[in-house]
């Protein structure tokens, strides 16, 4: 997959490391030349300077070919509205930004952009925003066997029933994180578009709980 970064800050840089070892290819955009210093010599992608929000700096970072864009600049408007352009303007499927004002997460959510605070940002949780698949161990007791971890869906199952998702994967959701809160889930309630799913499981039914996210719900009636 191809993926372009705005922002070539210490995360940025990370990010661009992390999945460019991964066998991505990517490129990074920042408007400070010297900022690219960070990626160090063994990385292979593009360097772009320029603003990430221009819709002709995207396009020479490759945005028309990008299935995935994350917005990590030090500004919250520049990275909402580059993440905005990504998503709007050239039909990116996975995009991400980055915010200090976590107030401002449940506006950028119900914009259809995942956002993710400084409070809780990682290159790590980008990764997770920005491919998402599979399921990511948040905690496990002792012996191993029992795990809480967030488990990446198809989106097909959003507008079904959590209780429906729970019956197919034969599993206990958790909690959900919805608009940056975790909120305790009923059978009746409704899966929405940006909702994180944490289920507890046991460690070897891990691989047949992905196996029912990822293969979407049986018709129903709801």
């Amino acid at each position: 997959m191809h993926i372009v970064i705005m922002g070539c800050g210490r995360v940025g840089s990370a990010l661009a490391r992390a999945l460019e070892k991964q066998g991505h290819s990517v490129a990074v955009v920042d408007q400070d030349p010297t900022a690219f210093r960070r990626l160090g010599a063994g990385f292979n992608g593009r360097r772009v300077t320029g603003v990430g929000f221009d819709q002709d700096t995207l396009r020479e970072a490759g945005i028309e070919e990008a299935g995935a864009f994350a917005a990590v600049s030090s500004g919250d408007n520049s990275n909402i509205i580059a993440a905005r352009v990504a998503r709007e303007n050239f039909g990116v499927e996975n995009v991400a930004a980055r915010i200090y004002d976590p107030r401002r997460a449940e506006v950028y959510q119900r914009l259809g952009i995942p956002t993710v605070a400084t409070v809780r940002w990682t290159a790590d949780q980008m990764l997770r925003r920005l491919l998402p698949s599979g399921a990511e161990p948040l905690w496990q007791d002792p012996s191993g066997g029992v795990q809480l971890a967030e488990v990446a869906y198809d989106p097909s199952w959003v507008g079904h029933r959590i209780g429906a998702l729970e019956e197919a994967s034969g599993t206990r959701v958790a909690f959900v994180t919805r608009l940056g809160e975790g909120v305790l889930p009923t059978p009746q309630m409704v899966v929405q578009e940006g909702d994180l799913v944490h289920v507890m499981l046991r460690r070897a039914d891990l691989t047949a709980v992905e196996a029912a996210f990822a293969q979407g719900p049986k018709e129903e009636g709801h």
